[in-house]
């Protein structure tokens, strides 16, 4: 194995691997989601980033090392001078320790008021915002809105013993007309087998002649609202154009009204609306819990590779702060949560933390050879920075595609995306040398 290989192998593989096992602990918080999906999300990020570990060891070190092999055969080996970017670097980190107690007050400032105003960020779960805005199918939905009012819907499903007994007939009547007279400023229309009977009759069915009615109904109809064989009917209810809120108030009030009918027979509500409603809800309900979540994991992993408290808060301050400057950009550019940004929380405690860990191994080493505190960290932060700056930059150019996509869920996403991993980059070379200069002088911290 040739020199170079061996270094790179021996020296940078560790702190990737440690960077991996924080990352895949980050990303596996989404599995506190309800939603598949989101949870199919975090395991697919989880085995890419441990395929791509697995890659560049064993097939991109090797193609290195024979190029390295053939580039030199020929050649004198001749000892590089320091390149301009590296010192440049160390010059601007000895400018960030200067102003390290500056920096560190105006970063936790900054995390906190974040965090403050990401508690007022809206959640977004009305999915028509998600499709491109002129595309036709768009369009024809709100077309058919203009005709009918709307095209949202929900079903009441009520279950009980006998499906066509009078007294079953009876409480959904009671529903249907509970329904219609205490929500008229909510609804369209409401279609069940008591309006059917109605109709039928010109309301005036009852325990008498309900079944001759019954019996007029067809049953192609009738088999729209109840199933006779599994004791199962449903009432249909069209809904008026309503945000979240409101549907969320309505659905709400309509349980409530339910709740004090004493019936009888069992019911549901139930439909597209509310399954709509409740999947994206759950999206992104559980945001904040699994960030939470995210940097628990991290910590702890942290704790256990180092066996040193202030190493591994070292470690996750940085990310923690960039989760609230986050919230907080959020807020200035008027987005809100929708189930893509809703793990962002996630990502970036998983993106950053590779950004952190990379420099502070580095520090370490330094620091166990020289022994100076501030030389450690200003070589760290030279020879460190520009992998991670590369690294950054491409992740950006990946994630730069979805900015320009005809799906505003996407665009957003992309867009927070990109200020977060810049944040990252930002908190990996600003914020933790400064976190460095002011704790990290601790002998705790500083001894490995």
């Amino acid at each position: 194995m040739n020199k170079p290989l061996k270094t790179t192998i021996y020296k940078l593989a560790p702190a990737v691997l440690i960077s991996l096992i924080a990352t895949s602990l980050g990303l596996l918080s989404l599995f506190k989601s309800k939603v598949p999906m989101i949870q199919d999300f975090g395991l697919m990020l989880t085995i890419g980033i441990g395929i791509a570990f697995l890659l560049a060891l064993f097939a991109l070190l090797p193609i290195l090392s024979i190029r390295t092999k053939l580039a030199d055969k020929d050649k004198k080996i001749k000892k590089k001078k320091p390149s301009k970017y590296v010192s440049v670097m160390k010059q601007f980190t000895k400018g960030v320790l200067k102003a390290k107690y500056v920096i560190v007050v105006i970063a936790v400032l900054l995390a906190g008021v974040g965090f403050f105003f990401d508690q007022k960020v809206g959640v977004e779960t009305d999915m028509e915002t998600f499709m491109p805005q002129d595309s036709e199918a768009l369009s024809d939905i709100k077309e058919l809105r203009d005709l009918i009012g709307s095209t949202d819907r929900i079903v009441i499903m009520y279950e009980a013993n006998t499906i066509d007994d009078y007294n079953t007939l009876q409480e959904v009547k009671e529903i249907t007309n509970m329904v219609v007279n205490d929500y008229s400023e909510r609804i369209i229309m409401v279609g069940s087998v008591s309006t059917m009977l109605d109709m039928a009759s010109n309301n005036l069915w009852d325990e008498s002649n309900y079944n001759t009615y019954m019996n007029q109904l067809p049953d192609e109809q009738l088999a729209l609202v109840q199933s006779s064989v599994e004791n199962l009917g449903i009432i249909n209810i069209s809904l008026a154009n309503m945000d979240d809120v409101e549907f969320e108030s309505f659905i709400g009030n309509l349980n409530d009204s339910l709740d004090s009918l004493n019936l009888i027979i069992d019911i549901t509500i139930t439909g597209q609306s509310v399954v709509d409603q409740e999947m994206l809800g759950a999206m992104t309900s559980d945001r904040l819990i699994i960030t939470l979540i995210s940097i628990g994991l991290v910590f702890v992993a942290l704790l256990l590779i180092y066996r040193n408290l202030f190493k591994a808060l070292i470690a996750i301050l940085p990310i923690v702060f960039i989760v609230g400057w986050s919230g907080g950009i959020m807020y200035i550019l008027g987005f809100d949560y929708t189930p893509l940004t809703s793990t962002l929380g996630a990502l970036i405690i998983g993106i950053g933390t590779e950004f952190t860990i990379l420099i502070l191994m580095r520090y370490y080493e330094f620091k166990k050879e020289s022994n100076n505190h501030e030389t450690s960290i200003v070589n760290a932060v030279g020879l460190m920075s520009k992998p991670i700056i590369v690294s950054a930059v491409t992740t950006i150019g990946g994630f730069s595609a979805l900015v320009f996509s005809d799906f505003q869920i996407l665009s957003n996403f992309g867009i927070m995306t990109l200020i977060n991993i810049s944040l990252a980059l930002i908190s990996s070379i600003v914020v933790l040398p400064a976190l460095l200069g002011v704790i990290g002088k601790q002998k705790k911290v500083a001894t490995s």
